[in-house]
């Protein structure tokens, strides 16, 4: 394994350094550098610190691992892979994703997932283990997204206007959502038995990953997100 320090280096340089060698690689003192890893495949990449905006963007094989937070737009519009953060991500992440995989232990800012989509053989997933911010599944396409709320169950697990043009794919909230409003183009009900069947396959690699008891969590209620229109907006643009 390739180890080295990203104190006083740009991101241009790290990424030069990751490129440069076929072995994983091990990345300390990163703070801030944008851009790490972006279009990577081949390779396990271990950051140590807090990455920049942009982790993992175009993304096309690698797997990352954060040990600790994540700024804004992990994984933008990457292709595949997968990203696991320790922490909390900033706002944005997994914008455009179309394939591979995002696993968060923390809590996720706003805009997470939007314009997720899914693309001929790829299926993006998105899990985040806290809560999700505002606008969540923002003109969300296709793909997956799970929430979860492990550390503070009774705050709300979602911000403001969730799903909002949400036009394909698929969102599980583990909550009864009492508190949440969603848009009038989609729709919110329990889970049921295969629904469960479903989460699980998305959730069992993610407790693996993380340490976590896989039916504790699902011992949790979940309510499932569909969306009922492919063209939400059309009765704004078409007239009748």
């Amino acid at each position: 394994m390739l180890s080295f320090s990203a104190e006083s280096l740009e991101h241009s340089d790290i990424n030069e350094k990751l490129r440069s060698t076929k072995e994983d690689c091990s990345v300390d003192g990163c703070c801030g550098q944008r851009f790490i890893a972006a279009g990577m495949s081949g390779k396990d990449i271990t950051v140590s610190g807090i990455p920049g905006n942009a982790l993992g963007a175009y993304l096309n094989g690698a797997n990352i691992t954060v040990l600790g937070n994540a700024q804004d737009a992990v994984g933008d519009t990457m292709n595949d892979g997968r990203i696991v953060v320790h922490g909390n991500i900033g706002d944005a992440a997994g914008y455009a994703m179309r394939g591979g995989r995002i696993y968060v232990r923390g809590n996720a800012g706003y805009r997470a997932g939007i314009h997720m989509k899914a693309y001929q053989d790829k299926y993006p997933v998105m899990i985040i283990g806290g809560k999700a911010g505002s606008f969540l599944g923002e003109y969300q396409a296709g793909g997956v997204i799970v929430v979860l709320n492990l550390d503070t169950p009774e705050d709300k697990i979602v911000g403001f206007f969730p799903c909002t043009g949400m036009h394909g794919g698929k969102m599980f909230l583990r909550s009864e959502c009492e508190n949440v409003i969603f848009p009038e183009q989609v729709t919110a009900r329990p889970a049921n038995e295969e629904d469960f069947q479903e989460i699980r396959n998305y959730l069992t690699e993610y407790c693996e990953t993380f340490g976590l008891n896989l039916n504790d969590i699902l011992s949790g209620p979940f309510t499932v997100v569909i969306p009922d229109s492919k063209n939400p907006y059309k009765r704004m643009y078409v007239p009748n």
